[in-house]
């Protein structure tokens, strides 16, 4: 169907356009002096470190896991509150993911004191995700990181260009990584980032994003090499120019579209706080979001599945962020996780829906979804 009001939507335009252009007429479209543009200027925006483009978010975290020497026999706590792909790149390392709980309702992201009460002499990292664009509480889990010897790994996917206490989120821990994916906030289809600041960790994710060479083929095309080396085991996880075309335009963007993310998650607070059957997390947040995503929290007694199925018919598509991994039956037969395990987690993700949120909205559009909202809330 065609939506009114889609989840999410692209700003693309005129530039974005050019620029494919631009680089279909070059003749080189894989990895190469493009994507070499678009890693120097997202390190500068980060402000510091090393970038290294991949060819997904997710190829971005295994990649992140395998530069630290994650492996199997270690374990990895991380949240269950995500996407699946946070706890896949676990599996592909061969090590265990280890789910903590979240924080509160008003707080969706991992709790720093659930982490401390998973750490065992198997864990070698933590692994945050930043829920909707909103920055995790970093000073107390970069310090029970400290404590215990253990790297902190930044799945960074709903926070380009978020901020915590005055750094941009991604180079806050040890490894960050970063998803270009269709409804993201920088967007260039499919594509990814690594990002750290240590130099080793960098060329060890470079030569690993393409199969272990010393060396890309736009090196050879430019005549600095013409043989090379395998070292180690790689993998094919080159970008392309396209995507990384599009995303210097989109990384342009970036801070404009944000702020306008957050006028419009603004109105929706103000219309929504009288509302007895709806609750809002991170209302009480005072930082620097990206404000990837509006999610709410219905009253326990509501069916999400009606309010869903009723928004709906009103051309408003609403969604799940995130049915918790740990309740995967991939997860329950492998591992032996069970409902109650996470409670916070659990209440949350039977409650959480997440209403539409992306730059090309308007004010007004807002306006309209909430009123569409109220009626059929209170109808259930």
């Amino acid at each position: 169907m065609k939506w009114r009001y889609p989840l999410s939507d692209i700003d693309l335009g005129k530039e974005e356009e050019q620029e494919v252009i631009r680089v279909l007429r070059s003749r080189w479209l894989s990895t190469g002096p493009e994507t070499e543009r678009f890693e120097k200027v997202f390190s500068e925006y980060l402000g510091g470190g090393y970038a290294i483009a991949v060819s997904n978010g997710t190829a971005a975290l295994h990649l992140a896991l395998a530069s630290l020497g994650i492996k199997e026999g270690d374990e990895v706590i991380f949240p269950s509150l995500t996407f699946i792909a946070t706890a896949n790149a676990i599996l592909y390392v061969g090590a265990k993911p280890v789910f903590a709980d979240i924080a509160s309702t008003e707080d969706l992201n991992i709790s720093p004191e659930e982490i401390e009460k998973k750490i065992t002499k198997k864990t070698k990292a933590i692994m945050v995700m930043h829920y909707g664009g909103y920055p995790c509480d970093m000073k107390a889990i970069l310090g029970i990181a400290k404590r215990h010897g253990l790297y902190v790994i930044e799945d960074a996917a709903h926070a380009h260009g978020a901020e915590y206490q005055g750094k941009k989120c991604g180079l806050i821990g040890d490894t960050g990584c970063f998803s270009f994916f269709s409804n993201k906030n920088l967007v260039t289809g499919e594509g990814g980032m690594v990002v750290t600041r240590n130099k080793a960790w960098a060329e060890k994710v470079q030569r690993m994003r393409s199969h272990g060479m010393e060396a890309l083929s736009w090196d050879k095309y430019r005549g600095h090499l013409s043989s090379y080396d395998i070292r180690g085991l790689g993998y094919n996880y080159r970008t392309t120019e396209i995507q990384s075309a599009l995303g210097l335009v989109q990384l342009r963007k970036l801070d404009r579209n944000n702020r306008k993310r957050k006028r419009l998650v603004e109105i929706y607070r103000k219309e929504l706080q009288e509302v007895e059957e709806i609750s809002i997390p991170f209302s009480k947040f005072r930082g620097n979001s990206s404000y990837h995503l509006f999610p709410i929290l219905l009253a326990p007694p509501i069916d999400r599945n009606k309010v869903m199925e009723r928004l709906k018919d009103f051309g408003i598509q609403a969604s799940v962020h995130y049915p918790p991994v740990h309740l995967f039956s991939l997860y329950r037969k492998r591992f032996g996780y069970k409902m109650g395990m996470l409670p916070k987690t659990e209440e949350v993700s039977r409650r959480e829906m997440t209403l539409p949120l992306h730059p090309r909205m308007k004010q007004e559009d807002v306006k309209w979804i909430v009123k569409r909202v109220k009626i059929v809330v209170r109808e259930s």
